[in-house]
């Protein structure tokens, strides 16, 4: 935990070695996510990232990374080292590895976390207790880590369910991702062949969250359909050779709708490059209906102060506006406002909170 002279901050977190009950070796070695709180100050949160390994014997030893909640630039990373105990494990700090966004008027504490471990959830709750330096006193760690929960075999070809656990999980298709499945702890799929999905935890993400790999083995042969007669082919369809598929629509409404590609870096107005399609796609539809007018809606996630958060959000739908200026629309067919932080669609802080709407205008 990092204290200061106008501000309150906190360290560490870097671990998954627990036993329940009798120590196996490496059962919680692995990378966990999630937040330290109760520090004394209100309303202050500290993402966190705790990797452990096995070490000799039943030691365990690793890294703990932690961000000031809202300002990533501020950040600590600590050795750690421990042992388990009867119902979890306890850690040390062995000393600072890196510090970034360091002032004249703050620190980082340190001293020992408590951990107990739920197996079930694969939860990690630790107490923190820190040397008295400072007004370093104590904190609350709440951490929990992607792991498989069902069988990594399944028959192919026929629907199944795969299970983890973690907080607000995001699957993906690739390492990258760029190419979202699924969300939530359980999947319903049919695979026909060996498949490695990409998870990440949407609770408190810190840059250095982690992309965990599942992989998943199909196993025996897939039922090949007995193929049906082809139906006869259409009747050629004459056109230019300059003739392109339209954009697919977005279907503007006097509902707001989300645009849930347009994201934005967090605490900024600048758009993600992933979010260029979809704006591409909306200014075409605009064009193609000139007396069409309408509102871009600006949100933020509940991460900062509110005040920052509302002119961020006014931000990021200028931002959109801009965009949609530059690829030809008036102006003055697109209005903005922005609501901060009041209307999240998922449980803070998560990325998808960080959007843009788009309504018709009457």
């Amino acid at each position: 935990m990092k204290r200061g002279f106008w501000y309150g901050f906190s360290a560490l977190l870097l671990a998954g070695w627990y036993p329940a009950g009798p120590v196996q070796a490496q059962s919680l070695t692995g990378v966990w996510q999630g937040v330290e709180t109760d520090t004394g100050e209100q309303d202050a949160v500290w993402p966190a990232v705790l990797r452990l390994q096995k070490g000799k014997g039943t030691d365990v030893f690793g890294v703990l990374y932690q961000e000031v909640g809202g300002m990533p630039a501020i950040s600590v990373t600590f050795q750690m080292e421990g042992a388990p105990s009867a119902d979890g494990l306890r850690l040390r700090h062995v000393r600072k590895l890196n510090e970034t966004g360091r002032t004249p008027f703050s620190y980082w504490c340190d001293g020992a976390i408590t951990f107990t471990y739920d197996a079930k959830l694969e939860k990690l709750s630790g107490h923190a207790t820190y040397r008295p330096v400072g007004d370093c006193d104590v904190g609350t760690f709440t951490m929990y880590r992607i792991k498989l929960k069902s069988p990594a075999t399944v028959k192919a070809g026929t629907e199944s369910t795969i299970r983890v656990s973690g907080r607000n999980v995001m699957w993906y298709a690739d390492p990258e991702l760029k190419q979202p499945l699924n969300t939530g702890n359980t999947y319903r799929t049919r695979l026909n062949k060996t498949t490695t999905f990409y998870l990440t935890q949407g609770f408190y993400p810190t840059s250095q969250s982690p992309v965990v790999p599942i992989t998943i083995q199909a196993t025996g042969a897939v039922a090949k359909a007995t193929p049906k007669p082809a139906p006869p082919p259409p009747p050629p369809v004459l056109r230019p050779d300059t003739a392109r598929p339209a954009p697919a629509p977005i279907i503007i409404t006097p509902t707001p709708v989300v645009l849930p590609t347009v994201l934005f870096k967090v605490g900024t107005p600048e758009l993600l490059p992933e979010g260029r399609p979809a704006l591409d796609q909306l200014a075409a539809e605009l064009k193609a209906r000139p007396t069409l007018r309408i509102r871009v809606v600006g949100h933020t996630d509940r991460v900062g102060e509110h005040e920052k958060n509302q002119l961020l959000s006014e931000q990021r739908a200028a931002a959109v506006k801009d965009y949609l200026v530059q690829a030809g629309v008036a102006a003055d067919r697109i209005s903005t406002i922005g609501y901060g932080d009041t209307r999240p669609l998922f449980t803070s802080p998560n990325v998808r909170n960080r959007r843009v709407e788009v309504e018709e205008v009457k």
